[in-house]
């Protein structure tokens, strides 16, 4: 019951002829949702806040005027410009993109597949849909060199696979800003941890905050990215809200049904 089918050994499908259904669209809105708070827990350190608060360390730290400080999602006070950056430009980021219009952004970049042709319609719409209530001026694609270097937070919302795999590298990584933040509510694939790690211990960008991680669910407490402080790490909770679940169970039911009774499936994977 997943949108998502890299776990799924295709080729052995085909074979079968065995149909393949999937639950798109019914976790959209849930899994924007889980990335927006996955940005503000890195850029504000929820995680290290948490963690004082519930060691109960809290009256000895005391108060300082930059204490606990982290970039703001958005320019906040300035009139600075904010670039929002996604790995993938399907559902889930421009949604992701509909809810980071009041933060203020001002532009959006993003990396695709680049097989087919950039869809200026599309982006210029986006443009117009949000120019009456926000602030938004530009969204383009670019390569994935652009994307690093210029994106003040990235999201990581690609397909997995081989194409994908651990495409967010070391070098990736070190042509990030000093300020920025990874987001990734998609694939644990798309990110090399190992390389992850090295660049938060060494200053590279500013955090990351995941909601997947390669080799999930086998992620112990010597695992290198939670050894680093501006790591925040969700056990795949992106789908997690009731609703959401609700709805695709409902759909890889009637999906099931479909199949059994020698009917299309509702949503097939082609």
């Amino acid at each position: 019951m997943s949108v998502g089918y890299e776990h799924v050994h295709l080729p052995a499908l085909q074979a079968r002829n065995v149909k393949l259904g999937y639950t798109p669209d019914v976790l959209t809105d849930a899994v924007a949702d889980v990335a927006i708070m996955l940005a503000l827990m890195a850029g504000r350190n929820a995680l290290q806040g948490l963690n004082i608060v519930q060691s109960g360390q809290w009256p000895s730290v005391g108060w300082a005027p930059f204490g606990f400080c982290g970039p703001q999602l958005g320019p906040g006070p300035t009139s600075e410009p904010f670039t929002a950056g996604f790995l993938g430009f399907g559902r889930i980021s421009q949604a992701t993109v509909h809810r980071l219009v009041p933060f203020g952004i001002t532009h959006v970049i993003y990396s695709d597949s680049g097989r087919g042709p950039r869809n200026e319609v599309l982006e210029k719409e986006i443009v117009e849909r949000y120019r009456v209530f926000g602030k938004l001026e530009e969204v383009r694609r670019v390569d994935i060199d652009e994307l690093a270097t210029q994106s003040d937070v990235i999201f990581l919302l690609a397909p997995g696979g081989e194409s994908t795999y651990h495409i967010i590298n070391r070098a990736f990584l070190h042509k990030m800003k000093k300020t920025a933040i990874l987001v990734n509510p998609g694939r644990g694939t798309l990110v090399d941890s190992d390389a992850l790690a090295e660049a938060l211990n060494n200053d590279w960008l500013y955090a990351a905050a995941l909601d997947v991680i390669e080799g999930e669910p086998n992620i112990t407490k010597d695992h290198p990215l939670l050894k680093c402080p501006r790591a925040t790490i969700l056990p795949h909770v992106g789908s997690a809200s009731t609703q959401a679940r609700a709805a695709m169970a409902d759909l890889a039911a009637r999906n099931l049904i479909a199949g059994v009774k020698g009917e299309a499936l509702i949503t097939p994977l082609d």
